[in-house]
């Protein structure tokens, strides 16, 4: 068999065999952190965390990048989203502060400067973050100290030294995500987000086909119906895949020059513009907004709050996914006209010697590049606002919470991309050996894909 056969070519390439087994032994000892309790809570007073944990959009958002470490009160409870957020924050600082922008331009030297700076970020994000998690922690053990019969008091150096655990457990797994990248195989921090998310898989996946089995009481349908849910789950996924590859391609001309008895350039290249160039930031950043209601009605007086708070509190309600929808479809737009610069890209190529058919250098090329992504981001934006309001869709129609967060939204798109980052490096691998890539037809075509720019 052709899988077989892949199988031994990947495993004969020694440098491709030590990065894999690499890879797998520093996911093993993240898998294993995300176990350890923190010092002093006892695993067994955990069941009411972990049912705020599922009662919470934000808290299951976070529980499931941790990989379950959240609602196991470990050492890795706050994961790798605290470094996410300090990433998110310096890109933006490179778009609006000059110095930043002067850094990204720097190169190699340019780029270490601005990692140290997310480095530091993400300390203070996780000064400010491991408090309030274990103030919340302490809240919800004593909410449930009636079946405990045990009073938890976390003093304030308690607070401080389990802080100072929690900042390190997060910077260790940080540190293991750069050593994948190093050593391993595909982008490590990316990687990492992907193994917690997968981990949460196989669970959501029993408790699903349980609740489907006669005598379950919580579903219907059987065997029948859970299969129809994996096979729209397989489908939900192709259309994922779809729009993470889908680019337009913008035919570029680079005029000849002779040096000597040599000839440069004539050759035709290709711009990628992508469909999705905001990637999954729309979705979080319009996430981040619309649980602010969900905030707030947690600190009204009945928890139910009223009107408008109510109606964006309902997260499978019409007005709450309208306003998802549309939020969703402004930032692909705002993301994308910050990241995707027309003019560098018209600048580069005439300092280039390029060109495209048919259009002038200059201005005209600025103003044909900006509108092709005007009518690319359309539809794009149009079809992540979709898989962003999949789960919700799924939740109604009866599939259980756990399950549902996989019919789309960051989770879905985050383990798409990865996956095929991370097939597209072992590609790489085996054709610079000379082997058969991964596909019988054609090579994947990774979010890594080059550009004439």
């Amino acid at each position: 068999m052709r899988f077989i056969q892949t199988l031994k070519n990947i495993w004969t390439i020694e440098e491709l065999r030590k990065r894999i087994l690499v890879t797998v032994m520093l996911v093993l000892v993240y898998r294993l952190g995300c176990y350890v309790v923190l010092p002093g809570i006892n695993p067994d007073h955990l069941i009411a965390l972990e049912k705020f944990t599922e009662s919470s959009g934000l808290m299951q958002l976070l529980n499931m990048f941790s990989g379950g470490a959240f609602s196991n009160a470990s050492i890795f409870a706050l994961g790798i989203m605290p470094y996410i957020t300090a990433s998110i924050v310096i890109q933006l600082l490179g778009m609006v502060l000059p110095s930043f922008q002067k850094m990204q331009r720097e190169g190699e030297s340019g780029h270490q400067k601005l990692t140290q700076y997310t480095r530091y970020l993400t300390v203070a994000i996780l000064c400010l973050q491991a408090p309030a998690y274990l103030y919340n922690l302490e809240h919800q053990l004593n909410a449930a100290a009636s079946e405990t019969g045990v009073i938890t008091s976390l003093g304030l150096w308690t607070v401080v030294y389990l802080t100072i655990i929690l900042a390190a457990g997060s910077m260790f797994i940080m540190w293991l995500g750069e050593r994948i990248t190093d050593r391993g195989i595909g982008n490590g921090i990316s990687f990492i987000i992907l193994v917690g998310i997968i981990a949460r898989l196989p669970h959501a996946l029993l408790y699903e086909f349980q609740s489907r089995m006669p005598g379950a009481g919580t579903g219907q349908g059987g065997l029948v119906m859970f299969i129809i849910e994996i096979l729209l789950l397989f489908a939900v996924t192709c259309g994922a895949v779809l729009l993470v590859q889908g680019t337009r391609k913008i035919p570029v001309q680079y005029a000849k020059r002779i040096v000597g008895n040599r000839q440069y350039g004539g050759a035709r290249q290709y711009i990628p513009l992508k469909v999705n160039a905001a990637g999954v930031m729309p979705i979080i950043f319009a996430q981040a907004i619309m649980f602010v209601p969900l905030l707030l009605t947690g600190f009204s007086s009945d928890g139910q709050g009223g009107g408008f708070f109510a109606a964006m509190s309902n997260v499978n309600g019409f007005w709450y996914n309208a306003v998802y929808f549309a939020m969703i479809v402004a930032f692909t737009y705002f993301y994308t006209a910050i990241t995707v610069n027309p003019t560098r890209i018209a600048e580069n190529l005439k300092s280039n010697n390029g060109f495209i058919p048919g259009v002038k250098p200059g201005k005209a090329t600025v103003d044909y590049l900006d509108s092709v992504m005007s009518r690319i981001t359309l539809p794009g934006s149009f079809f992540l606002g979709i898989v962003a309001i999949l789960p919700a869709f799924a939740r109604i129609f009866g599939i259980s919470d756990n399950f549902a967060q996989f019919f789309g939204g960051t989770s879905l798109l985050i383990l798409v991309g990865v996956v095929l980052d991370t097939l597209t490096q072992v590609e790489s691998h085996l054709m610079m050996h000379h082997y058969d890539g991964l596909m019988k037809d054609g090579k994947i075509k990774g979010r890594t894909t080059g550009s004439a720019y």
